[in-house]
């Protein structure tokens, strides 16, 4: 199994907040070509995103969206070009670099991937001691914080199959801030949710971008979209392209 490690909610928010950090560029790739195995899946992608920043990333499927994303948290490796994430150098990241790489990185999934035998505060602490955490009191006041972020502090004694589905993604959300990583990176977030849920979501993660994370989600929920009106990144035919207001 690999492991990555990957708030209120702000009232009726529209976009996430700008910041003036063009100096503070948390992702970036340029001129990368990314391969699955031999096969050439995107040509020449280039784009940052900085500290602050809120981005989609859309596309159809197997459009190459998950290689954007798996090259990003060091599952593809990046062979031609350049790119770096949260400070780590993607070009030639070594296998023995990328649990450093994932401990600045939080990644929240469709699918939650919860420890479903487990309690909500048991799958964060799996995770904590994974990554060093040895003072089990330091590690029990981290849980106790994060909860608190996404509102499920009240439901940590919970096993994870006694929630809802939003509450598993809260709780989700909560588990890649544990680290405080820098970078967020958000896999079809709402795609099992229904709509209020998949807004609830939505506006807890727009409100990391608020703290000086740079937050990228994947997502096909045009309907978030168009309500959430921020930068996109889409990816079609091979190429990758940087558009602010989406016509799709």
């Amino acid at each position: 199994m690999v492991l990555l490690v990957f708030l209120l909610p702000l009232e009726s928010p529209q976009r996430a907040p700008k910041r003036n950090t063009a100096h503070m560029s948390l992702i970036s790739l340029n001129n990368a070509n990314i391969f699955q195995g031999k096969h050439l899946v995107l040509s020449n992608v280039y784009f940052e995103i900085a500290a602050g920043e809120f981005v989609y990333l859309i596309g159809q499927t197997g459009s190459g969206k998950s290689s954007v994303l798996k090259t990003l948290y060091g599952d593809l490796p990046l062979t031609q070009g350049t790119g770096s994430v949260a400070g780590h150098d993607l070009s030639g990241l070594k296998d023995k670099d990328i649990p450093a790489l994932r401990r600045d990185l939080g990644i929240v999934f469709q699918d939650f991937q919860l420890l479903s035998d487990r309690s909500v505060e048991d799958n964060l602490d799996f995770v904590l001691r994974a990554t060093g955490w040895k003072d089990k009191s330091k590690r029990a006041e981290r849980i106790l914080e994060v909860l608190s972020l996404v509102g499920m502090q009240n439901k940590k004694h919970k096993s994870t199959f006694e929630i809802s589905g939003g509450e598993q993604q809260r709780v989700a959300i909560a588990r890649a801030l544990l680290n405080d990583p820098k970078v967020i990176l958000a896999d079809e977030p709402t795609g099992n949710l229904d709509p209020r849920t998949s807004e609830e979501i939505m506006t807890l993660l727009l409100s990391l971008a608020g703290q000086d994370k740079a937050v990228l989600m994947a997502t096909h929920d045009f309907q978030l979209i168009h309500k959430y009106t921020n930068r996109t990144l889409k990816v079609q035919g091979g190429e990758v392209t940087d558009n602010l207001i989406q016509n799709f």
